[in-house]
């Protein structure tokens, strides 16, 4: 075997060692187990999928999902049975009826996994015509397919010495941004030869983010006869414990809509913050987006729009519960006209903020 002390430190210094076309290092013996050339990973990170619509992939989705402590941190004694028991039985039945809905039936997969994948492509595409093949890029969800361990080990048995792991979320929050990191942090627990790693920060008050999220509200303002009267920046909500004990997503969520407004040139009364997908019975962060809209029709603002910068690619949350829950009662309280601006998704301005902000985090990295 190789002596430790004689191992190559660097990238560069590896591919030099590696007798071409064998995966093995020059001066090895011939019972060394292959060498890969040195790589970088980056590997992007969402929510999660069901792999369909069905009641036990919906099962199967929910059960993983609901059972994350960062996502419901009750005592599993209290939990765990009304979760098996009560919410599993009935809940697959009505998430799959949305996520019908919304599925993308010429690819059989949710719309999150397929804008996810042509985020990760364009992703991959950007960095290859800056870096060449030193950088790999691939993505992985929490919940569901493809896992992190999965992607990890590929990336790993790929060669890549080092790993930025990068949750798309644009806010941290413990049950978006900390659960992808503890599961990528897991999946390394598994690793023979760890590599180096790093995790991308949360990203709300980025220039190119704020900018992206602006050019999206002016574009498509551009296409309406009438300007909405507000326009509600929704986000997606968390109990306001949370909040409590020490979670930041509220603050920078509130940050993000003021940069948002300032980016803009709007005055404060333009933009209105409110919290979506409410869930159990504490109280959540407020206002309530469905509350709120019905609440701005009652008041006479008839005609609004409805952004969700929260989310870096539509899903279940905004194409159904957005563009259909909340719809419904803005217009059952007298609303007239509802615009929902989609997610940033793989738009070209997105994808240069996601590039910017994964090569701030690679400094140091690459050659």
């Amino acid at each position: 075997m190789l002596d430790a002390k004689s191992t190559p430190t660097s990238a560069a210094a590896t591919a030099t060692m590696i007798a071409p076309g064998t995966g093995r290092l020059a001066h090895a013996s011939v019972d060394h187990p292959p060498v890969r050339k040195a790589k970088i990973g980056v590997l992007l990170a969402n929510l999660g999928t069901p792999d369909n619509y069905d009641y036990w992939s919906m099962r199967r989705y929910l059960n993983e999902f609901l059972s994350d402590k960062r996502v419901v941190d009750y005592s599993s004694w209290l939990w765990q049975p009304l979760l098996q028991l009560v919410i599993l039985t009935k809940r697959p039945f009505s998430s799959g009826a949305n996520y019908k809905l919304i599925w993308n039936h010429d690819l059989n997969e949710s719309p999150l996994l397929t804008i996810t994948k042509n985020q990760t492509r364009k992703i991959a595409e950007g960095i290859a015509a800056r870096h060449g093949d030193e950088i790999m890029v691939d993505f992985c969800m929490r919940y569901g397919n493809p896992s992190t361990d999965s992607k990890v080990r590929a990336m790993v048995e790929a060669g890549c010495e080092k790993i930025l792991f990068f949750p798309l979320y644009p806010h941290y929050a413990g049950a978006t941004s900390a659960t992808a990191n503890d599961q990528f942090f897991r999946a390394m627990m598994k690793e023979k030869r760890q590599p180096a790693i790093r995790t991308a920060p949360e990203y709300f008050d980025h220039p190119l983010y704020i900018e992206a999220l602006a050019q999206s509200v002016e574009a498509a303002y551009a296409g309406l006869e009438q300007k909405p009267d507000v326009l509600v920046a929704s986000y997606h909500g968390m109990p306001k414990r949370y909040l409590m004990e020490g979670d930041p997503y509220h603050c920078q969520c509130q940050k993000t809509s003021r940069l948002l407004r300032e980016r803009l040139g709007w005055e404060k009364s333009a933009i209105n913050t409110t919290f979506q997908s409410v869930f159990g019975p504490e109280e959540w962060l407020k206002p309530y987006t469905v509350e709120h809209v019905a609440e701005l029709a009652k008041q006479g603002k008839k005609n609004i729009a409805v952004i969700a910068p929260a989310f870096s690619a539509d899903c279940i949350e905004t194409l159904e519960e957005i563009n259909g829950e909340i719809r419904e009662a803005f217009e059952h309280a007298g609303g007239e006209t509802f615009t929902y601006i989609p997610c940033l998704n793989d738009d070209a301005a997105h994808v240069t903020a996601l590039l910017a902000v994964i090569e701030e985090n690679l400094a140091g990295w690459l050659r």
